[in-house]
């Protein structure tokens, strides 16, 4: 397997870059951003990735800025980092100035010539940083950018001058899934988000399935962009069962890795009706069905169509789900029991940052 890194810048970064000679020269001048060392601390041991340490250090060594002002406070911010158990694999400072024009100079990959070989990762990689530069240095290496500013920067994966928001992003990176299913009977096209508030932008024809696969991603946190082109001339069987089967396929993607995910997730009562669903993203398919409607149709779904939804859904998210419903309502019924396929998935998906080396099974896998 190949190798991580984040390539870290210095000043603006990690430490405070003084803004009226921009040289960290003394040991007054030494200040640490808030919540960089602990962020750093927590990425070092929960991660893979190597840290290395790139930083332009104008003119170094020369008389505008001696090589002796400099090591004091450099040795002691490693030696603080340190201390906390933040230890960069390496180090590399360019001394050159800009008007030089060196390779060896951020955004230059001069001094990383060795992490371009092949034994890194560097599409999974990242380089953090304060400046322009950083960013472009990213693209220079063909790693991911992650800029510490208030203004979004292009080409930057996340714009943050927050640390614990850059360690979220590293620690929890979004989890996304698309699928294509076409056949005969259907065209669809699914993107999934596990982790972008629920925002959705859903057309399979039928309105009252819209407006229950709405509610999940509404009350899930989901994101769900779904565009059905079925037979509907024919009935709405193989639109609403391929929907499902998709549906179910983009979560098993989305979920590859359960490490640090709760798994399982819960009963909501909407007026006269009580559901009851429970969940399991297991990696085994199962459906427990105990509910019953005296409609045929509930707007323009087929009420016999619910159960097989949430088995087709089941089979593709190899998911285990318990279901029971009880009321007068046929559309509460119905909508209760897609808020609460929706409250459940939003606490099985949850994770915990502090659990993500643990996959939540005793087997070793889901």
């Amino acid at each position: 397997m190949k190798k991580r890194a984040l390539f870290i810048d210095r000043d603006g970064t990690i430490i405070v870059e003084p803004p009226q000679d921009f040289q960290v020269d003394s040991l007054e001048k030494l200040e640490f951003l808030p919540g960089a060392i602990g962020a750093l601390r927590q990425l070092r041991e929960l991660t893979d990735y190597e840290f290395v340490m790139v930083t332009n250090q104008d003119g170094l060594g020369t008389d505008s800025f001696p090589e002796e002002t400099f090591w004091p406070a450099h040795n002691k911010m490693l030696r603080t980092l340190e201390g906390e158990g933040v230890v960069f694999d390496e180090v590399l400072i360019d001394r050159s100035f800009e008007h030089e024009g060196l390779e060896s100079r951020k955004p230059g990959v001069g001094m990383m010539k060795r992490y371009l070989a092949g034994e890194y990762d560097l599409a999974n990689s990242y380089v953090i940083g304060d400046r322009r530069t950083d960013v472009q240095l990213a693209k220079n290496l063909g790693a991911k950018a992650i800029f510490i500013g208030t203004a979004p920067v292009e080409g930057a994966e996340l714009t943050s001058t927050s640390w614990k928001e850059i360690t979220d992003h590293l620690l929890l990176p979004l989890r996304k899934a698309s699928v294509v299913r076409n056949t005969r009977e259907t065209k669809i096209e699914l993107e999934i988000s596990l982790d972008e508030q629920g925002r959705s932008d859903i057309k399979t024809g039928l309105h009252f399935f819209d407006h229950m696969l709405d509610q999940l991603a509404r009350h899930s946190g989901i994101s769900i962009y779904l565009r059905v082109n079925g037979d509907l001339e024919v009935d709405e069987h193989h639109t609403i069962e391929d929907t499902a089967i998709a549906l179910g396929e983009a979560f098993a993607k989305a979920l590859f890795d359960k490490r640090g995910m709760e798994r399982y997730g819960f009963s909501l009562v909407m007026d006269d009706a009580l559901a009851q669903v429970a969940l399991d993203f297991g990696g085994r398919p199962w459906l427990v069905w105990e509910a019953d409607f005296r409609r045929e149709r509930v707007g323009d779904m087929p009420t016999e169509m619910f159960y097989h939804f949430f088995k087709s859904f089941t089979d593709g998210a190899r998911c285990n789900l318990n279901i029971k419903c009880e009321g007068q309502n046929e559309h509460h019924k119905i909508e209760a029991i897609f808020k609460g396929l929706a409250r459940s998935i939003r606490m099985a998906v949850k994770r915990d940052v502090n659990s993500l080396q643990h996959l939540p099974s005793t087997k070793g896998m889901l």
